[in-house]
This record gives C-alpha cells, sequence and structure tokens, in this order.
C-alpha cells in the first residue's frame, strides 16, 4: 500500500466523533505517515495526540481550524494554521473566547429547541462531547436523531432545526479572517486557507495573499473546476498545497483518512 498523508482530521475536541487514539489507529491502518489534526478553534488536540501518535511512527503536525468570517463578502472562511508553536498564545487568545461563544450558544439551542417541542436529554448530549467540554450541532443532533448523518431522515431534521427559520437557526459572532492569518503567523506558522471551493473563498486571496501560504487544494467537496482555480493562484502567489479527508467519523460523510503523500510531496518536505 502506498503511504498517505492527511492534513484535515477531526477528532472530539471539537465536532469529530471519535477520541484521538481511534483516529489514530485508522490513519496506522490506512499507512499514513504524516497527519494533522485540525479541530475547531483549538490548539490542544495535538498535545494529546502527540504521545500515541509517536508510538504509532506517525509524523504529527500541529494543526488548527479556525472558524472566521470575511466581512468584506459577508461570507463563512476557514483558516486552517500548521506546524505553529504547540503552546500557541496568540492563537489561544482569539480562538479560546471563540470556544466559549459556541458552547453558550450551543446551551441556547437547546433551549430553544426545547421550546419548539422536542425534548434534548442533556445526559446523551455529555456522552459525545469531547475533553473540551464544547457542545456543537453534532452533539445536539446525536442525542436527538438516531441516524446517521449522511441519512436523509437526519438531514432532514437537520435543515429543520438549524437552517433558514429553524427554532435553532443562527450562528455566533466568528473572527475576522486576517485577526486568523495575523494570529498563526505571530506563532510560527503557516497559513492555508481551507476548502475555497467550499465556502468560495477564492476572492479573498487577492487582498490577503501577502499572509498567506498555502491553500487546500484537495478535499472532498472539491472537482476539478476547483483545482483549476487553486492552481491558477498556486502559479499567481507561489502557494504551497494541503489536502486531506476532512475526517469527521459518524458525525460526518462517510469518507476514508489520508491521501496520496505523492501528491503532497513538496508539502510532506515543507513540514519534516
Amino acid at each position: 500500500m502506498n503511504s498517505k498523508i492527511d492534513l484535515h482530521v477531526h477528532s472530539n475536541f471539537s465536532d469529530g466523533k471519535d477520541n484521538v487514539n481511534k483516529v489514530l489507529d485508522l490513519a496506522k491502518k490506512r499507512n499514513i505517515e504524516m497527519l494533522s489534526f485540525v479541530d475547531h478553534d483549538t490548539n490542544l488536540t495535538y498535545i494529546e495526540a502527540l504521545p500515541y501518535a509517536q508510538k504509532l511512527d506517525i509524523k504529527l503536525i500541529p494543526g488548527i481550524e479556525i472558524s472566521a468570517y470575511d466581512f468584506k463578502r459577508k461570507r463563512k472562511v476557514h483558516v486552517l494554521g500548521y506546524n505553529y508553536n504547540p503552546e500557541a498564545p496568540n492563537i489561544k487568545e482569539l480562538t479560546e473566547p471563540l470556544l466559549a461563544k459556541r458552547h453558550k450558544h450551543s446551551m441556547e439551542q437547546i433551549k430553544k429547541i426545547e421550546d419548539y417541542g422536542i425534548d434534548i436529554d442533556t445526559d446523551e448530549v455529555k456522552k459525545t462531547v469531547g475533553p473540551l467540554g464544547v457542545i456543537y450541532k453534532q452533539h445536539i443532533m446525536h442525542a436527538i436523531c438516531d441516524d446517521h448523518y449522511t441519512c436523509p431522515k437526519y438531514t432532514t431534521k437537520y435543515r429543520t432545526l438549524f437552517k433558514n427559520s429553524g427554532p435553532a437557526a443562527g450562528d455566533i459572532e466568528y473572527i475576522d479572517y486576517i485577526d486568523a492569518l495575523e494570529a498563526i503567523k505571530k506563532d510560527g506558522g503557516f497559513t492555508v486557507i481551507a476548502h475555497p471551493g467550499q465556502l468560495q473563498s477564492y476572492e479573498l486571496v487577492d487582498d490577503s495573499y501577502r499572509l498567506i501560504d498555502g491553500l487546500e487544494k484537495y478535499h472532498p467537496d472539491h472537482g476539478l473546476v476547483d483545482y483549476e482555480k487553486i492552481d491558477a493562484l498556486i502559479e499567481k502567489y507561489g502557494f504551497f498545497i494541503t489536502g486531506g479527508s476532512d475526517f469527521h467519523g459518524d458525525f460526518g460523510n462517510y469518507v476514508e483518512i489520508g491521501i496520496d503523500s505523492e501528491l503532497l510531496t513538496d508539502t510532506i518536505g515543507l513540514f519534516r
């Protein structure tokens, strides 16, 4: 089996279903040589996962996916940070308030859903909440829906509750993506725009290319059109590329961890 790499994996430190050891065991079975947990708005996954990754001989890269916003174009932006100082003082200062906001917002959503007429067992919610104790929509859905994330029944219920005019619709106030890029830089890391095709983040690159080191090219939501757009930006600005499965376990789409290492040869050399 060819060696693989995955620079976009989630655990139960944010909205993934599995703990870090289970994810690393899956990675080992898939012959992954380099992996990065990019849990949302926390640098703590790397610290927790490193000892077991070393035991399995998997090169673990400090990673994070910061939930941000492009206020000029009024759309979400996910900013990936890699190989930063694991203590990450600037990243923590920026993201810890985000985690607190998210948890408070989720508790408010639970109350709104109960007022809507659906009982939620908070003990069931807590069963799948990870080490940080932050509740995400996935944890709420787990407590009220037995169907898998990919099941149409799940999708319908999720949209009814959390989208459009649903009782728990709405989101937290995110940080400016420029602040996210700058915090990662201050902590000595590489900055990458996550899945620009998924969130239509291409336009912001021309505005902020001096703060960007790379673009996430290989992602389950990207196709040939996205590859062409990203390749053009790479040629224009000299970015490196990253990629990964965006694995969330049972809290996400069915995906296998890992992509062919040959797709990211230059990046692997950069992260050694």
